[in-house]
């Protein structure tokens, strides 16, 4: 084991390395006043920047999950690193060399695991880098020269080559002391018959790097007929790359994205280079992998998700390239920014694009853009007939929520103007308010979409934003009674109220501890096919103590019932939907008086629909029971 890093040696860490600086390697940063700077937390997900950073005193704090502390917290957190790997890390930044309290300076192999596996791919991306003027490279510098790239371009993207041998790095690495262990587990080596052998072999290599700069992994391009591997081979997840997490060209691209408020994401490594040589220096791209969830997270927090930013993909032509950007499209609400797609007239990539046409070609691609939920309504509208009634009917069915999505009232509205002309449909009028309900409806359902298909005809569940609001807790009050009954059920017996429980909204709980326990069991997965560490789960998502005492208190509170079967369940559920229901009804009517009798005819309609709708599945509730919900 390696000694306890000396007390003086940590504070000089500290004080060496800004927590700015240190932050701003992965969000974008502004001034919040007093001294501050703000951005949005990387550690839970915000629409507006409640995160924090005071340089003068070396501390961040988010105000809305309270994670704070200083830089060696911050970069503990954000990466899982140990304290002794965090300060190691930073220490190595500011050329700090540490001492150690028992047993001197520490040697190579006691380092932390991630400080090990990051060093092994830095000596690894420059052997690769090395190698690429070999003799043995020159079918990879030939590659790069028939796609327009030259040394220096190589040398700005750090590209290489892996020799064709099978075990070249993993000597070189073994000579700079790394174990055997830590080859295979950077994914740089690989299991062979006499021991680790290189993964990559006779490839041109790509280093893939973090949002501070450390290369993590690599994409490998084939070369050569005889090689029977995949086109592109990338690196195996690891403790330090997990290729959901990552995006090639991040490190460079990450300043400039930050500053115009805008994104280029295209789909290859050699696309990434096109763009930033011909001057698109925010291009950024995936590494073998879809664009999604956390993709999303790492531009947020460098675009600041505001509504001016702009994410623009660029996807091939192709069949292919027009399914990743429906894939994409699915995101897409996401994002605070706007997002769009650009794609060359005659189908070609970045690249491609730029060997045909220049550099000004490319930098002209991504300006006439598509707005990215206009293809996707064009894709989809292509696919059926539209010369029948049921083929517009159809094609209206599927098309509407998409337009239902976007975020822009006004836009929402023209577009479905649009996709009314898109269809044929003669009806305008009816296009826009079948988005329009579609839209209300995905808002009640807490923006989750709208309901099903088969249930559009009947009120969707009622949803509202997550913090809880109502009167105080009060148990002689009945309303507060059912909801306690009813979530004792969904803790204690979640097969009895399961699946409806689910479609359950917070503001369906009038009691906020009672909204704030529902809230729980929605993040931890929901009470429909609980798993044997159910409980467990919902106790881990409660905010604080005060909420997992409650939801142990309610899980081990007797129900209070003689017979506890589906038929009492069903009671509880009607009765606190049937409450909701009725109060929505009330703000529905309220909205139809200040209307009045000189109101938008179209809008007033809307809202006389939407209180026929709730009224008709009130009396159903009523008349039906559970077996209307």
């Amino acid at each position: 084991m390696a000694g306890r890093i000396n007390d003086d040696d940590v504070k000089a860490v500290r004080d060496a390395v800004p927590i700015d600086s240190v932050v701003s390697e992965y969000l974008q940063l502004r001034n919040a006043g007093g001294g501050n700077l703000k951005g949005l937390c990387p550690f839970h997900d915000e629409k507006s920047p409640s995160f924090q950073v005071s340089p003068s005193k070396g501390l961040f704090h988010c105000f809305g999950c309270q994670e704070g502390g200083d830089t060696i917290a911050f970069v503990m957190k954000i990466d899982h690193l140990s304290f002794s790997e965090t300060v190691e890390r930073l220490a190595a930044k500011a050329g700090i060399t540490l001492r150690y309290e028992e047993g001197g300076y520490n040697p190579g192999h006691q380092r932390g695991e991630r400080i090990r596996l990051v060093e092994a791919h830095k000596v690894a991306a420059q052997f690769y880098a090395d190698q690429l003027g070999g003799a043995e490279a020159e079918i990879g510098r030939k590659f790069l020269a028939e796609r327009g790239f030259d040394q220096a371009a190589a040398e700005h993207f750090g590209v290489g080559y892996s020799p064709a041998g099978w075990d070249h790095l993993t000597r070189f690495l073994r000579g700079k002391g790394f174990s055997d262990k830590e080859l295979i587990l950077s994914g740089l080596s690989q299991d062979g018959r006499r021991g680790p052998i290189d993964r990559f072999r006779g490839r041109l290599m790509w280093p893939i790097r973090d949002v501070g700069g450390e290369v993590v992994g690599f994409g490998a391009r084939r070369l050569r007929e005889d090689d029977n591997g995949p086109k592109y081979l990338n690196t195996p997840e690891t403790p330090i790359y997990k290729k959901s997490q990552v995006l090639y060209g991040i490190d460079l691209a990450k300043k400039d994205i930050a500053k115009v408020s805008r994104a280029v994401v295209v789909e290859g490594y050699t696309d990434v280079m096109a763009c930033h040589l011909a001057g698109v220096t925010t291009a950024i791209a995936t590494c073998g992998t879809a664009f999604g969830g956390d993709h999303i997270k790492i531009l947020r927090r460098l675009l600041m998700d505001n509504g001016s930013a702009r994410v623009i993909f660029t996807f091939d032509g192709d069949a292919a390239g027009q399914k990743a950007a429906l894939r994409a499209f699915e995101d897409d609400q996401k994002f605070a920014a706007e997002t769009y797609i650009a794609i060359a007239p005659d189908g070609m990539d970045p690249c491609d694009l730029r060997l045909a046409k220049g550099d000004q070609a490319v930098a002209d691609l991504v300006e006439p853009r598509t707005p990215l939920f206009e293809f996707a309504l064009r894709q989809i509208v292509r696919r059926y007939d539209l010369e029948t009634p049921a083929g517009r009917a159809a094609a209206l069915d599927e098309a509407a929520p998409i337009v239902a999505r976007i975020k822009n009232v006004a836009s929402q509205h023209e577009v479905a103007v649009q996709l009314a002309g898109m269809l044929g449909i003669l009806d305008t009028p009816f296009v826009v308010r079948r988005v329009a309900q579609i839209a209300r409806w995905a808002r009640d359902r807490g923006g989750r979409g709208p309901a099903p298909a088969q249930n559009r005809t009947a009120p969707p569940p009622i949803h509202a934003p997550q913090a809880p609001a109502g009167p105080a807790l009060n148990l002689r009050s009945p309303a507060h009674r059912t909801e306690r009954e009813l979530l004792k059920l969904a803790l204690q017996r979640p097969e009895l109220v399961s699946p409806a429980f689910d479609a359950y909204g917070v503001d369906e709980f009038t009691a906020p501890p009672y909204a704030t326990v529902r809230q729980c069991i929605q993040d931890a997965g929901g009470a429909t096919d609980a798993p044997s560490d159910y409980l467990a789960t919902v106790r881990e998502a409660a905010p604080n103590d005060t909420v997992r005492a409650l939801v142990t208190e309610l899980a081990v509170e007797a129900i209070f019932a003689k017979t506890v079967d589906e038929a009492y369940a069903g009671d509880q559920l009607v009765t606190v939907r049937l409450r909701a229901v009725d109060r929505r009804i009330r703000e529905v009517q309220g909205s139809l008086a200040r209307l009045g009798a000189h109101g938008d005819p179209e809008q007033q309609a809307a809202v006389q629909n939407e209180l026929w709708v709730l009224t008709q599945y009130g009396q159903s509730l009523r008349n039906n029971g559970a077996a209307a919900l």
